[in-house]
C-alpha cells in the first residue's frame, strides 16, 4: 500500500504534502477553535504547528486537502502506521478550516480514503483525543467502534490520552 497516493473525487483532492505547503497550510491551521477539543489545543500557535507539520512531513503519508471547486487548501490529514502482516492502517491528524465543518467535506475525504485503504487492508484504525468529542461522533458515524485507551505520543510532542477506534469494510456506513 503506498501510504502518499494522490486521491480526488468529485469535492477534493488529497495531495500528497510538501515543505512548500506549510504557510498554506498554516494559514488554515492558526484559528485557535480549530483546535478547542484536541489534546494539543496551543496547535494554532506557528511553533507548535511547526513541530506539527514536521511530524506530518516525516510520516509520509500526510496530504493538504484541495477543495476542487476553489483550489484552495481547507486541511490535511494523513494515513500512518500502515501494517501489512496486520493488513491495518491508521488515518488522522486530520483537520479543516471551520468554513468546512457541516458540509460534508469530513465524509467525502474519508470515504476517499477508505476506499482506497481497503484495497489493501481488513482494519483501519483511528487515535481520537479522549477530549475531543468532534471527532470521536465523526469516526463514529462512519461505523468505527472505539476498542481501547491510549497514551499517544504525538511527533515532538507529550503523551495525550486517546481512544482508539477500529472500522472494517463490513462496519463502514458511507
Amino acid at each position: 500500500m503506498n501510504i502518499q497516493p494522490l486521491l480526488e473525487n468529485e469535492d477534493v483532492k488529497l495531495i500528497p504534502l510538501k515543505e512548500e505547503d506549510f504557510e498554506a497550510l498554516y494559514e488554515v491551521a492558526s484559528d485557535p477553535l480549530l483546535w478547542e477539543q484536541h489534546p494539543n489545543n496551543d496547535r494554532w500557535q506557528k511553533e507548535v504547528f511547526r513541530n506539527f507539520f514536521e511530524g506530518a512531513m516525516a510520516s509520509k503519508g500526510a496530504f493538504k486537502i484541495v477543495e476542487k471547486s476553489t483550489g484552495e487548501v481547507i486541511g490535511s490529514t494523513r494515513f500512518y502506521d500502515y501494517n501489512e502482516e496486520a493488513k491495518s492502517v491508521f488515518i488522522g491528524y486530520t483537520f479543516y478550516e471551520r468554513a468546512q465543518w457541516g458540509k460534508g467535506v469530513n465524509s467525502s475525504v474519508k470515504k476517499l480514503m477508505l476506499d482506497y485503504a481497503f484495497q489493501f487492508v481488513e482494519k483501519v484504525h483511528f487515535h481520537v483525543g479522549a477530549i475531543n468529542k468532534r471527532s470521536q461522533i465523526a469516526v463514529e458515524r462512519l461505523g468505527a467502534i472505539k476498542t481501547g485507551e491510549e497514551n499517544i505520543a504525538y511527533y515532538g510532542e507529550v503523551p495525550r490520552f486517546n481512544y482508539l477506534y477500529e472500522l472494517t469494510k463490513e462496519n463502514l456506513i458511507l
